[in-house]
């Protein structure tokens, strides 16, 4: 039998075993759809990088193809040192946390998050106590005798990450894991697993649609679309600085202008609105009418319609809630929409034909 020394490290003395991913020119082909195209790649060794797109981006199966649960059509993939294109998953390096969990029905948190440990003829004692210390890591102590059934979404997604970290991989691949759980529930996860991620500093790759989730979690944001990379950066200079059509659009919170032979996007919390100007249209400055006034709080989103019948544009102002209140407008009032020109920048039309996948 193997010892927990021969097998594990303790959290607290956990080595730093983060890892470098690279995918190199990598294709997936199903028959003769293209599902991912020629992507390269690089995600930097102990970073948080969030996947992003719609359905049918290609997200999924490249975080798949990273695991080795997808055979690479052309390319390859490589993890630290290593070129693992055609290594097994179980021998990648990497563990895989999915968006339902799959945890087994019949054995308790502890076993579960102990099960690999099992399989590879560690002690029961060991790995017992290897797996309460990662059920404390992820505050489940408590619940180490309870069934997945006894347990809410959340505290599943704790035990599930737990059994992931339990033969210590380089890389933690995560698979919509927010997505089953309610707002709340969803927020107070995003706070976790960014503190996880630096605490073991270790590499996690995040498949995600929700825009909101890939800023609040991510060092890399990569927007996928129609199985390409449309942008990468940091989340503020994704938000801040799309650069295409399509990637604006998804975001969402960006107005997209026509001005003159190009298109330039300029943040909905970059617009202001003021009174009627009559007949005043300039580069920065359109009259508009309110279309609808939604209180968000802290802030007040007003819809609104510019342009021509023919040619109608739809535009946005995300307005903090003093400054509406102190000159409030209403549907069908007519305004002036108006933006400093240093907060517009041109975008281009590239990949935009899938902008409207749900």
């Amino acid at each position: 039998m193997q010892t927990l020394s021969e097998t594990a490290t303790p959290p607290a003395m956990a080595r730093n075993r983060a890892s470098e991913i690279e995918l190199v020119a990598v294709s997936k082909l199903y028959g003769s759809a293209l599902a991912v195209d020629a992507i390269d790649l690089t995600i930097p060794g102990g970073s948080y990088c969030c996947l992003l797109g719609p359905s049918g981006c290609g997200k999924t199966t490249t975080l798949r193809m990273i695991a080795g649960h997808e055979a690479v059509s052309d390319g390859d993939v490589l993890i630290g040192d290593r070129n693992v294109t055609l290594v097994p998953p179980a021998k990648r390096g990497t563990a895989m946390v999915c968006q339902n969990y799959a945890l087994f029905p019949h054995l308790s948190a502890i076993d579960n998050v102990a099960f690999s440990l099992k399989m590879r003829g560690v002690a029961k004692g060991a790995r017992r106590q290897r797996a309460a210390e990662l059920l404390d890591m992820v505050s489940m102590s408590e619940y180490a005798e309870r069934r997945p059934a006894q347990l809410s979404g959340g505290q599943q997604q704790r035990v599930a990450l737990a059994r992931a970290l339990i033969n210590e991989p380089q890389c933690l691949l995560l698979d919509e894991p927010l997505s089953a759980l309610d707002p709340f529930l969803r927020v107070k996860m995003r706070a976790e697993l960014k503190r996880w991620q630096k605490t073991l500093n270790i590499t996690f790759v995040h498949v995600t649609h929700s825009q909101e989730e890939a800023i609040a979690l991510a060092d890399q944001v990569v927007v996928m679309n129609r199985g390409r990379i449309e942008q990468l950066g940091s989340p503020f200079d994704i938000f801040d600085r799309p650069s295409t059509e399509f990637v604006a659009r998804f975001l969402g919170g960006h107005n997209l202008i026509p001005a003159g032979r190009k298109l330039v996007a300029v943040r909905a919390d970059k617009v202001e609105l003021s009174g009627p100007a009559a007949g005043y249209v300039g580069e920065q400055a359109l009259p508009a009418r309110v279309v609808e006034v939604e209180y968000q709080g802290v802030m007040v989103l007003v819809s609104l319609q510019a342009g021509t019948q023919e040619a109608p544009l739809e535009l946005t102002a995300l307005v903090p809630e003093s400054v509406f209140y102190a000159r409030p407008f209403a549907p069908g009032d007519a305004v002036t929409v108006s933006w400093d020109a240093k907060h517009a920048h041109e975008v281009t039309s590239a990949g935009n034909g899938g902008a409207e996948a749900s």
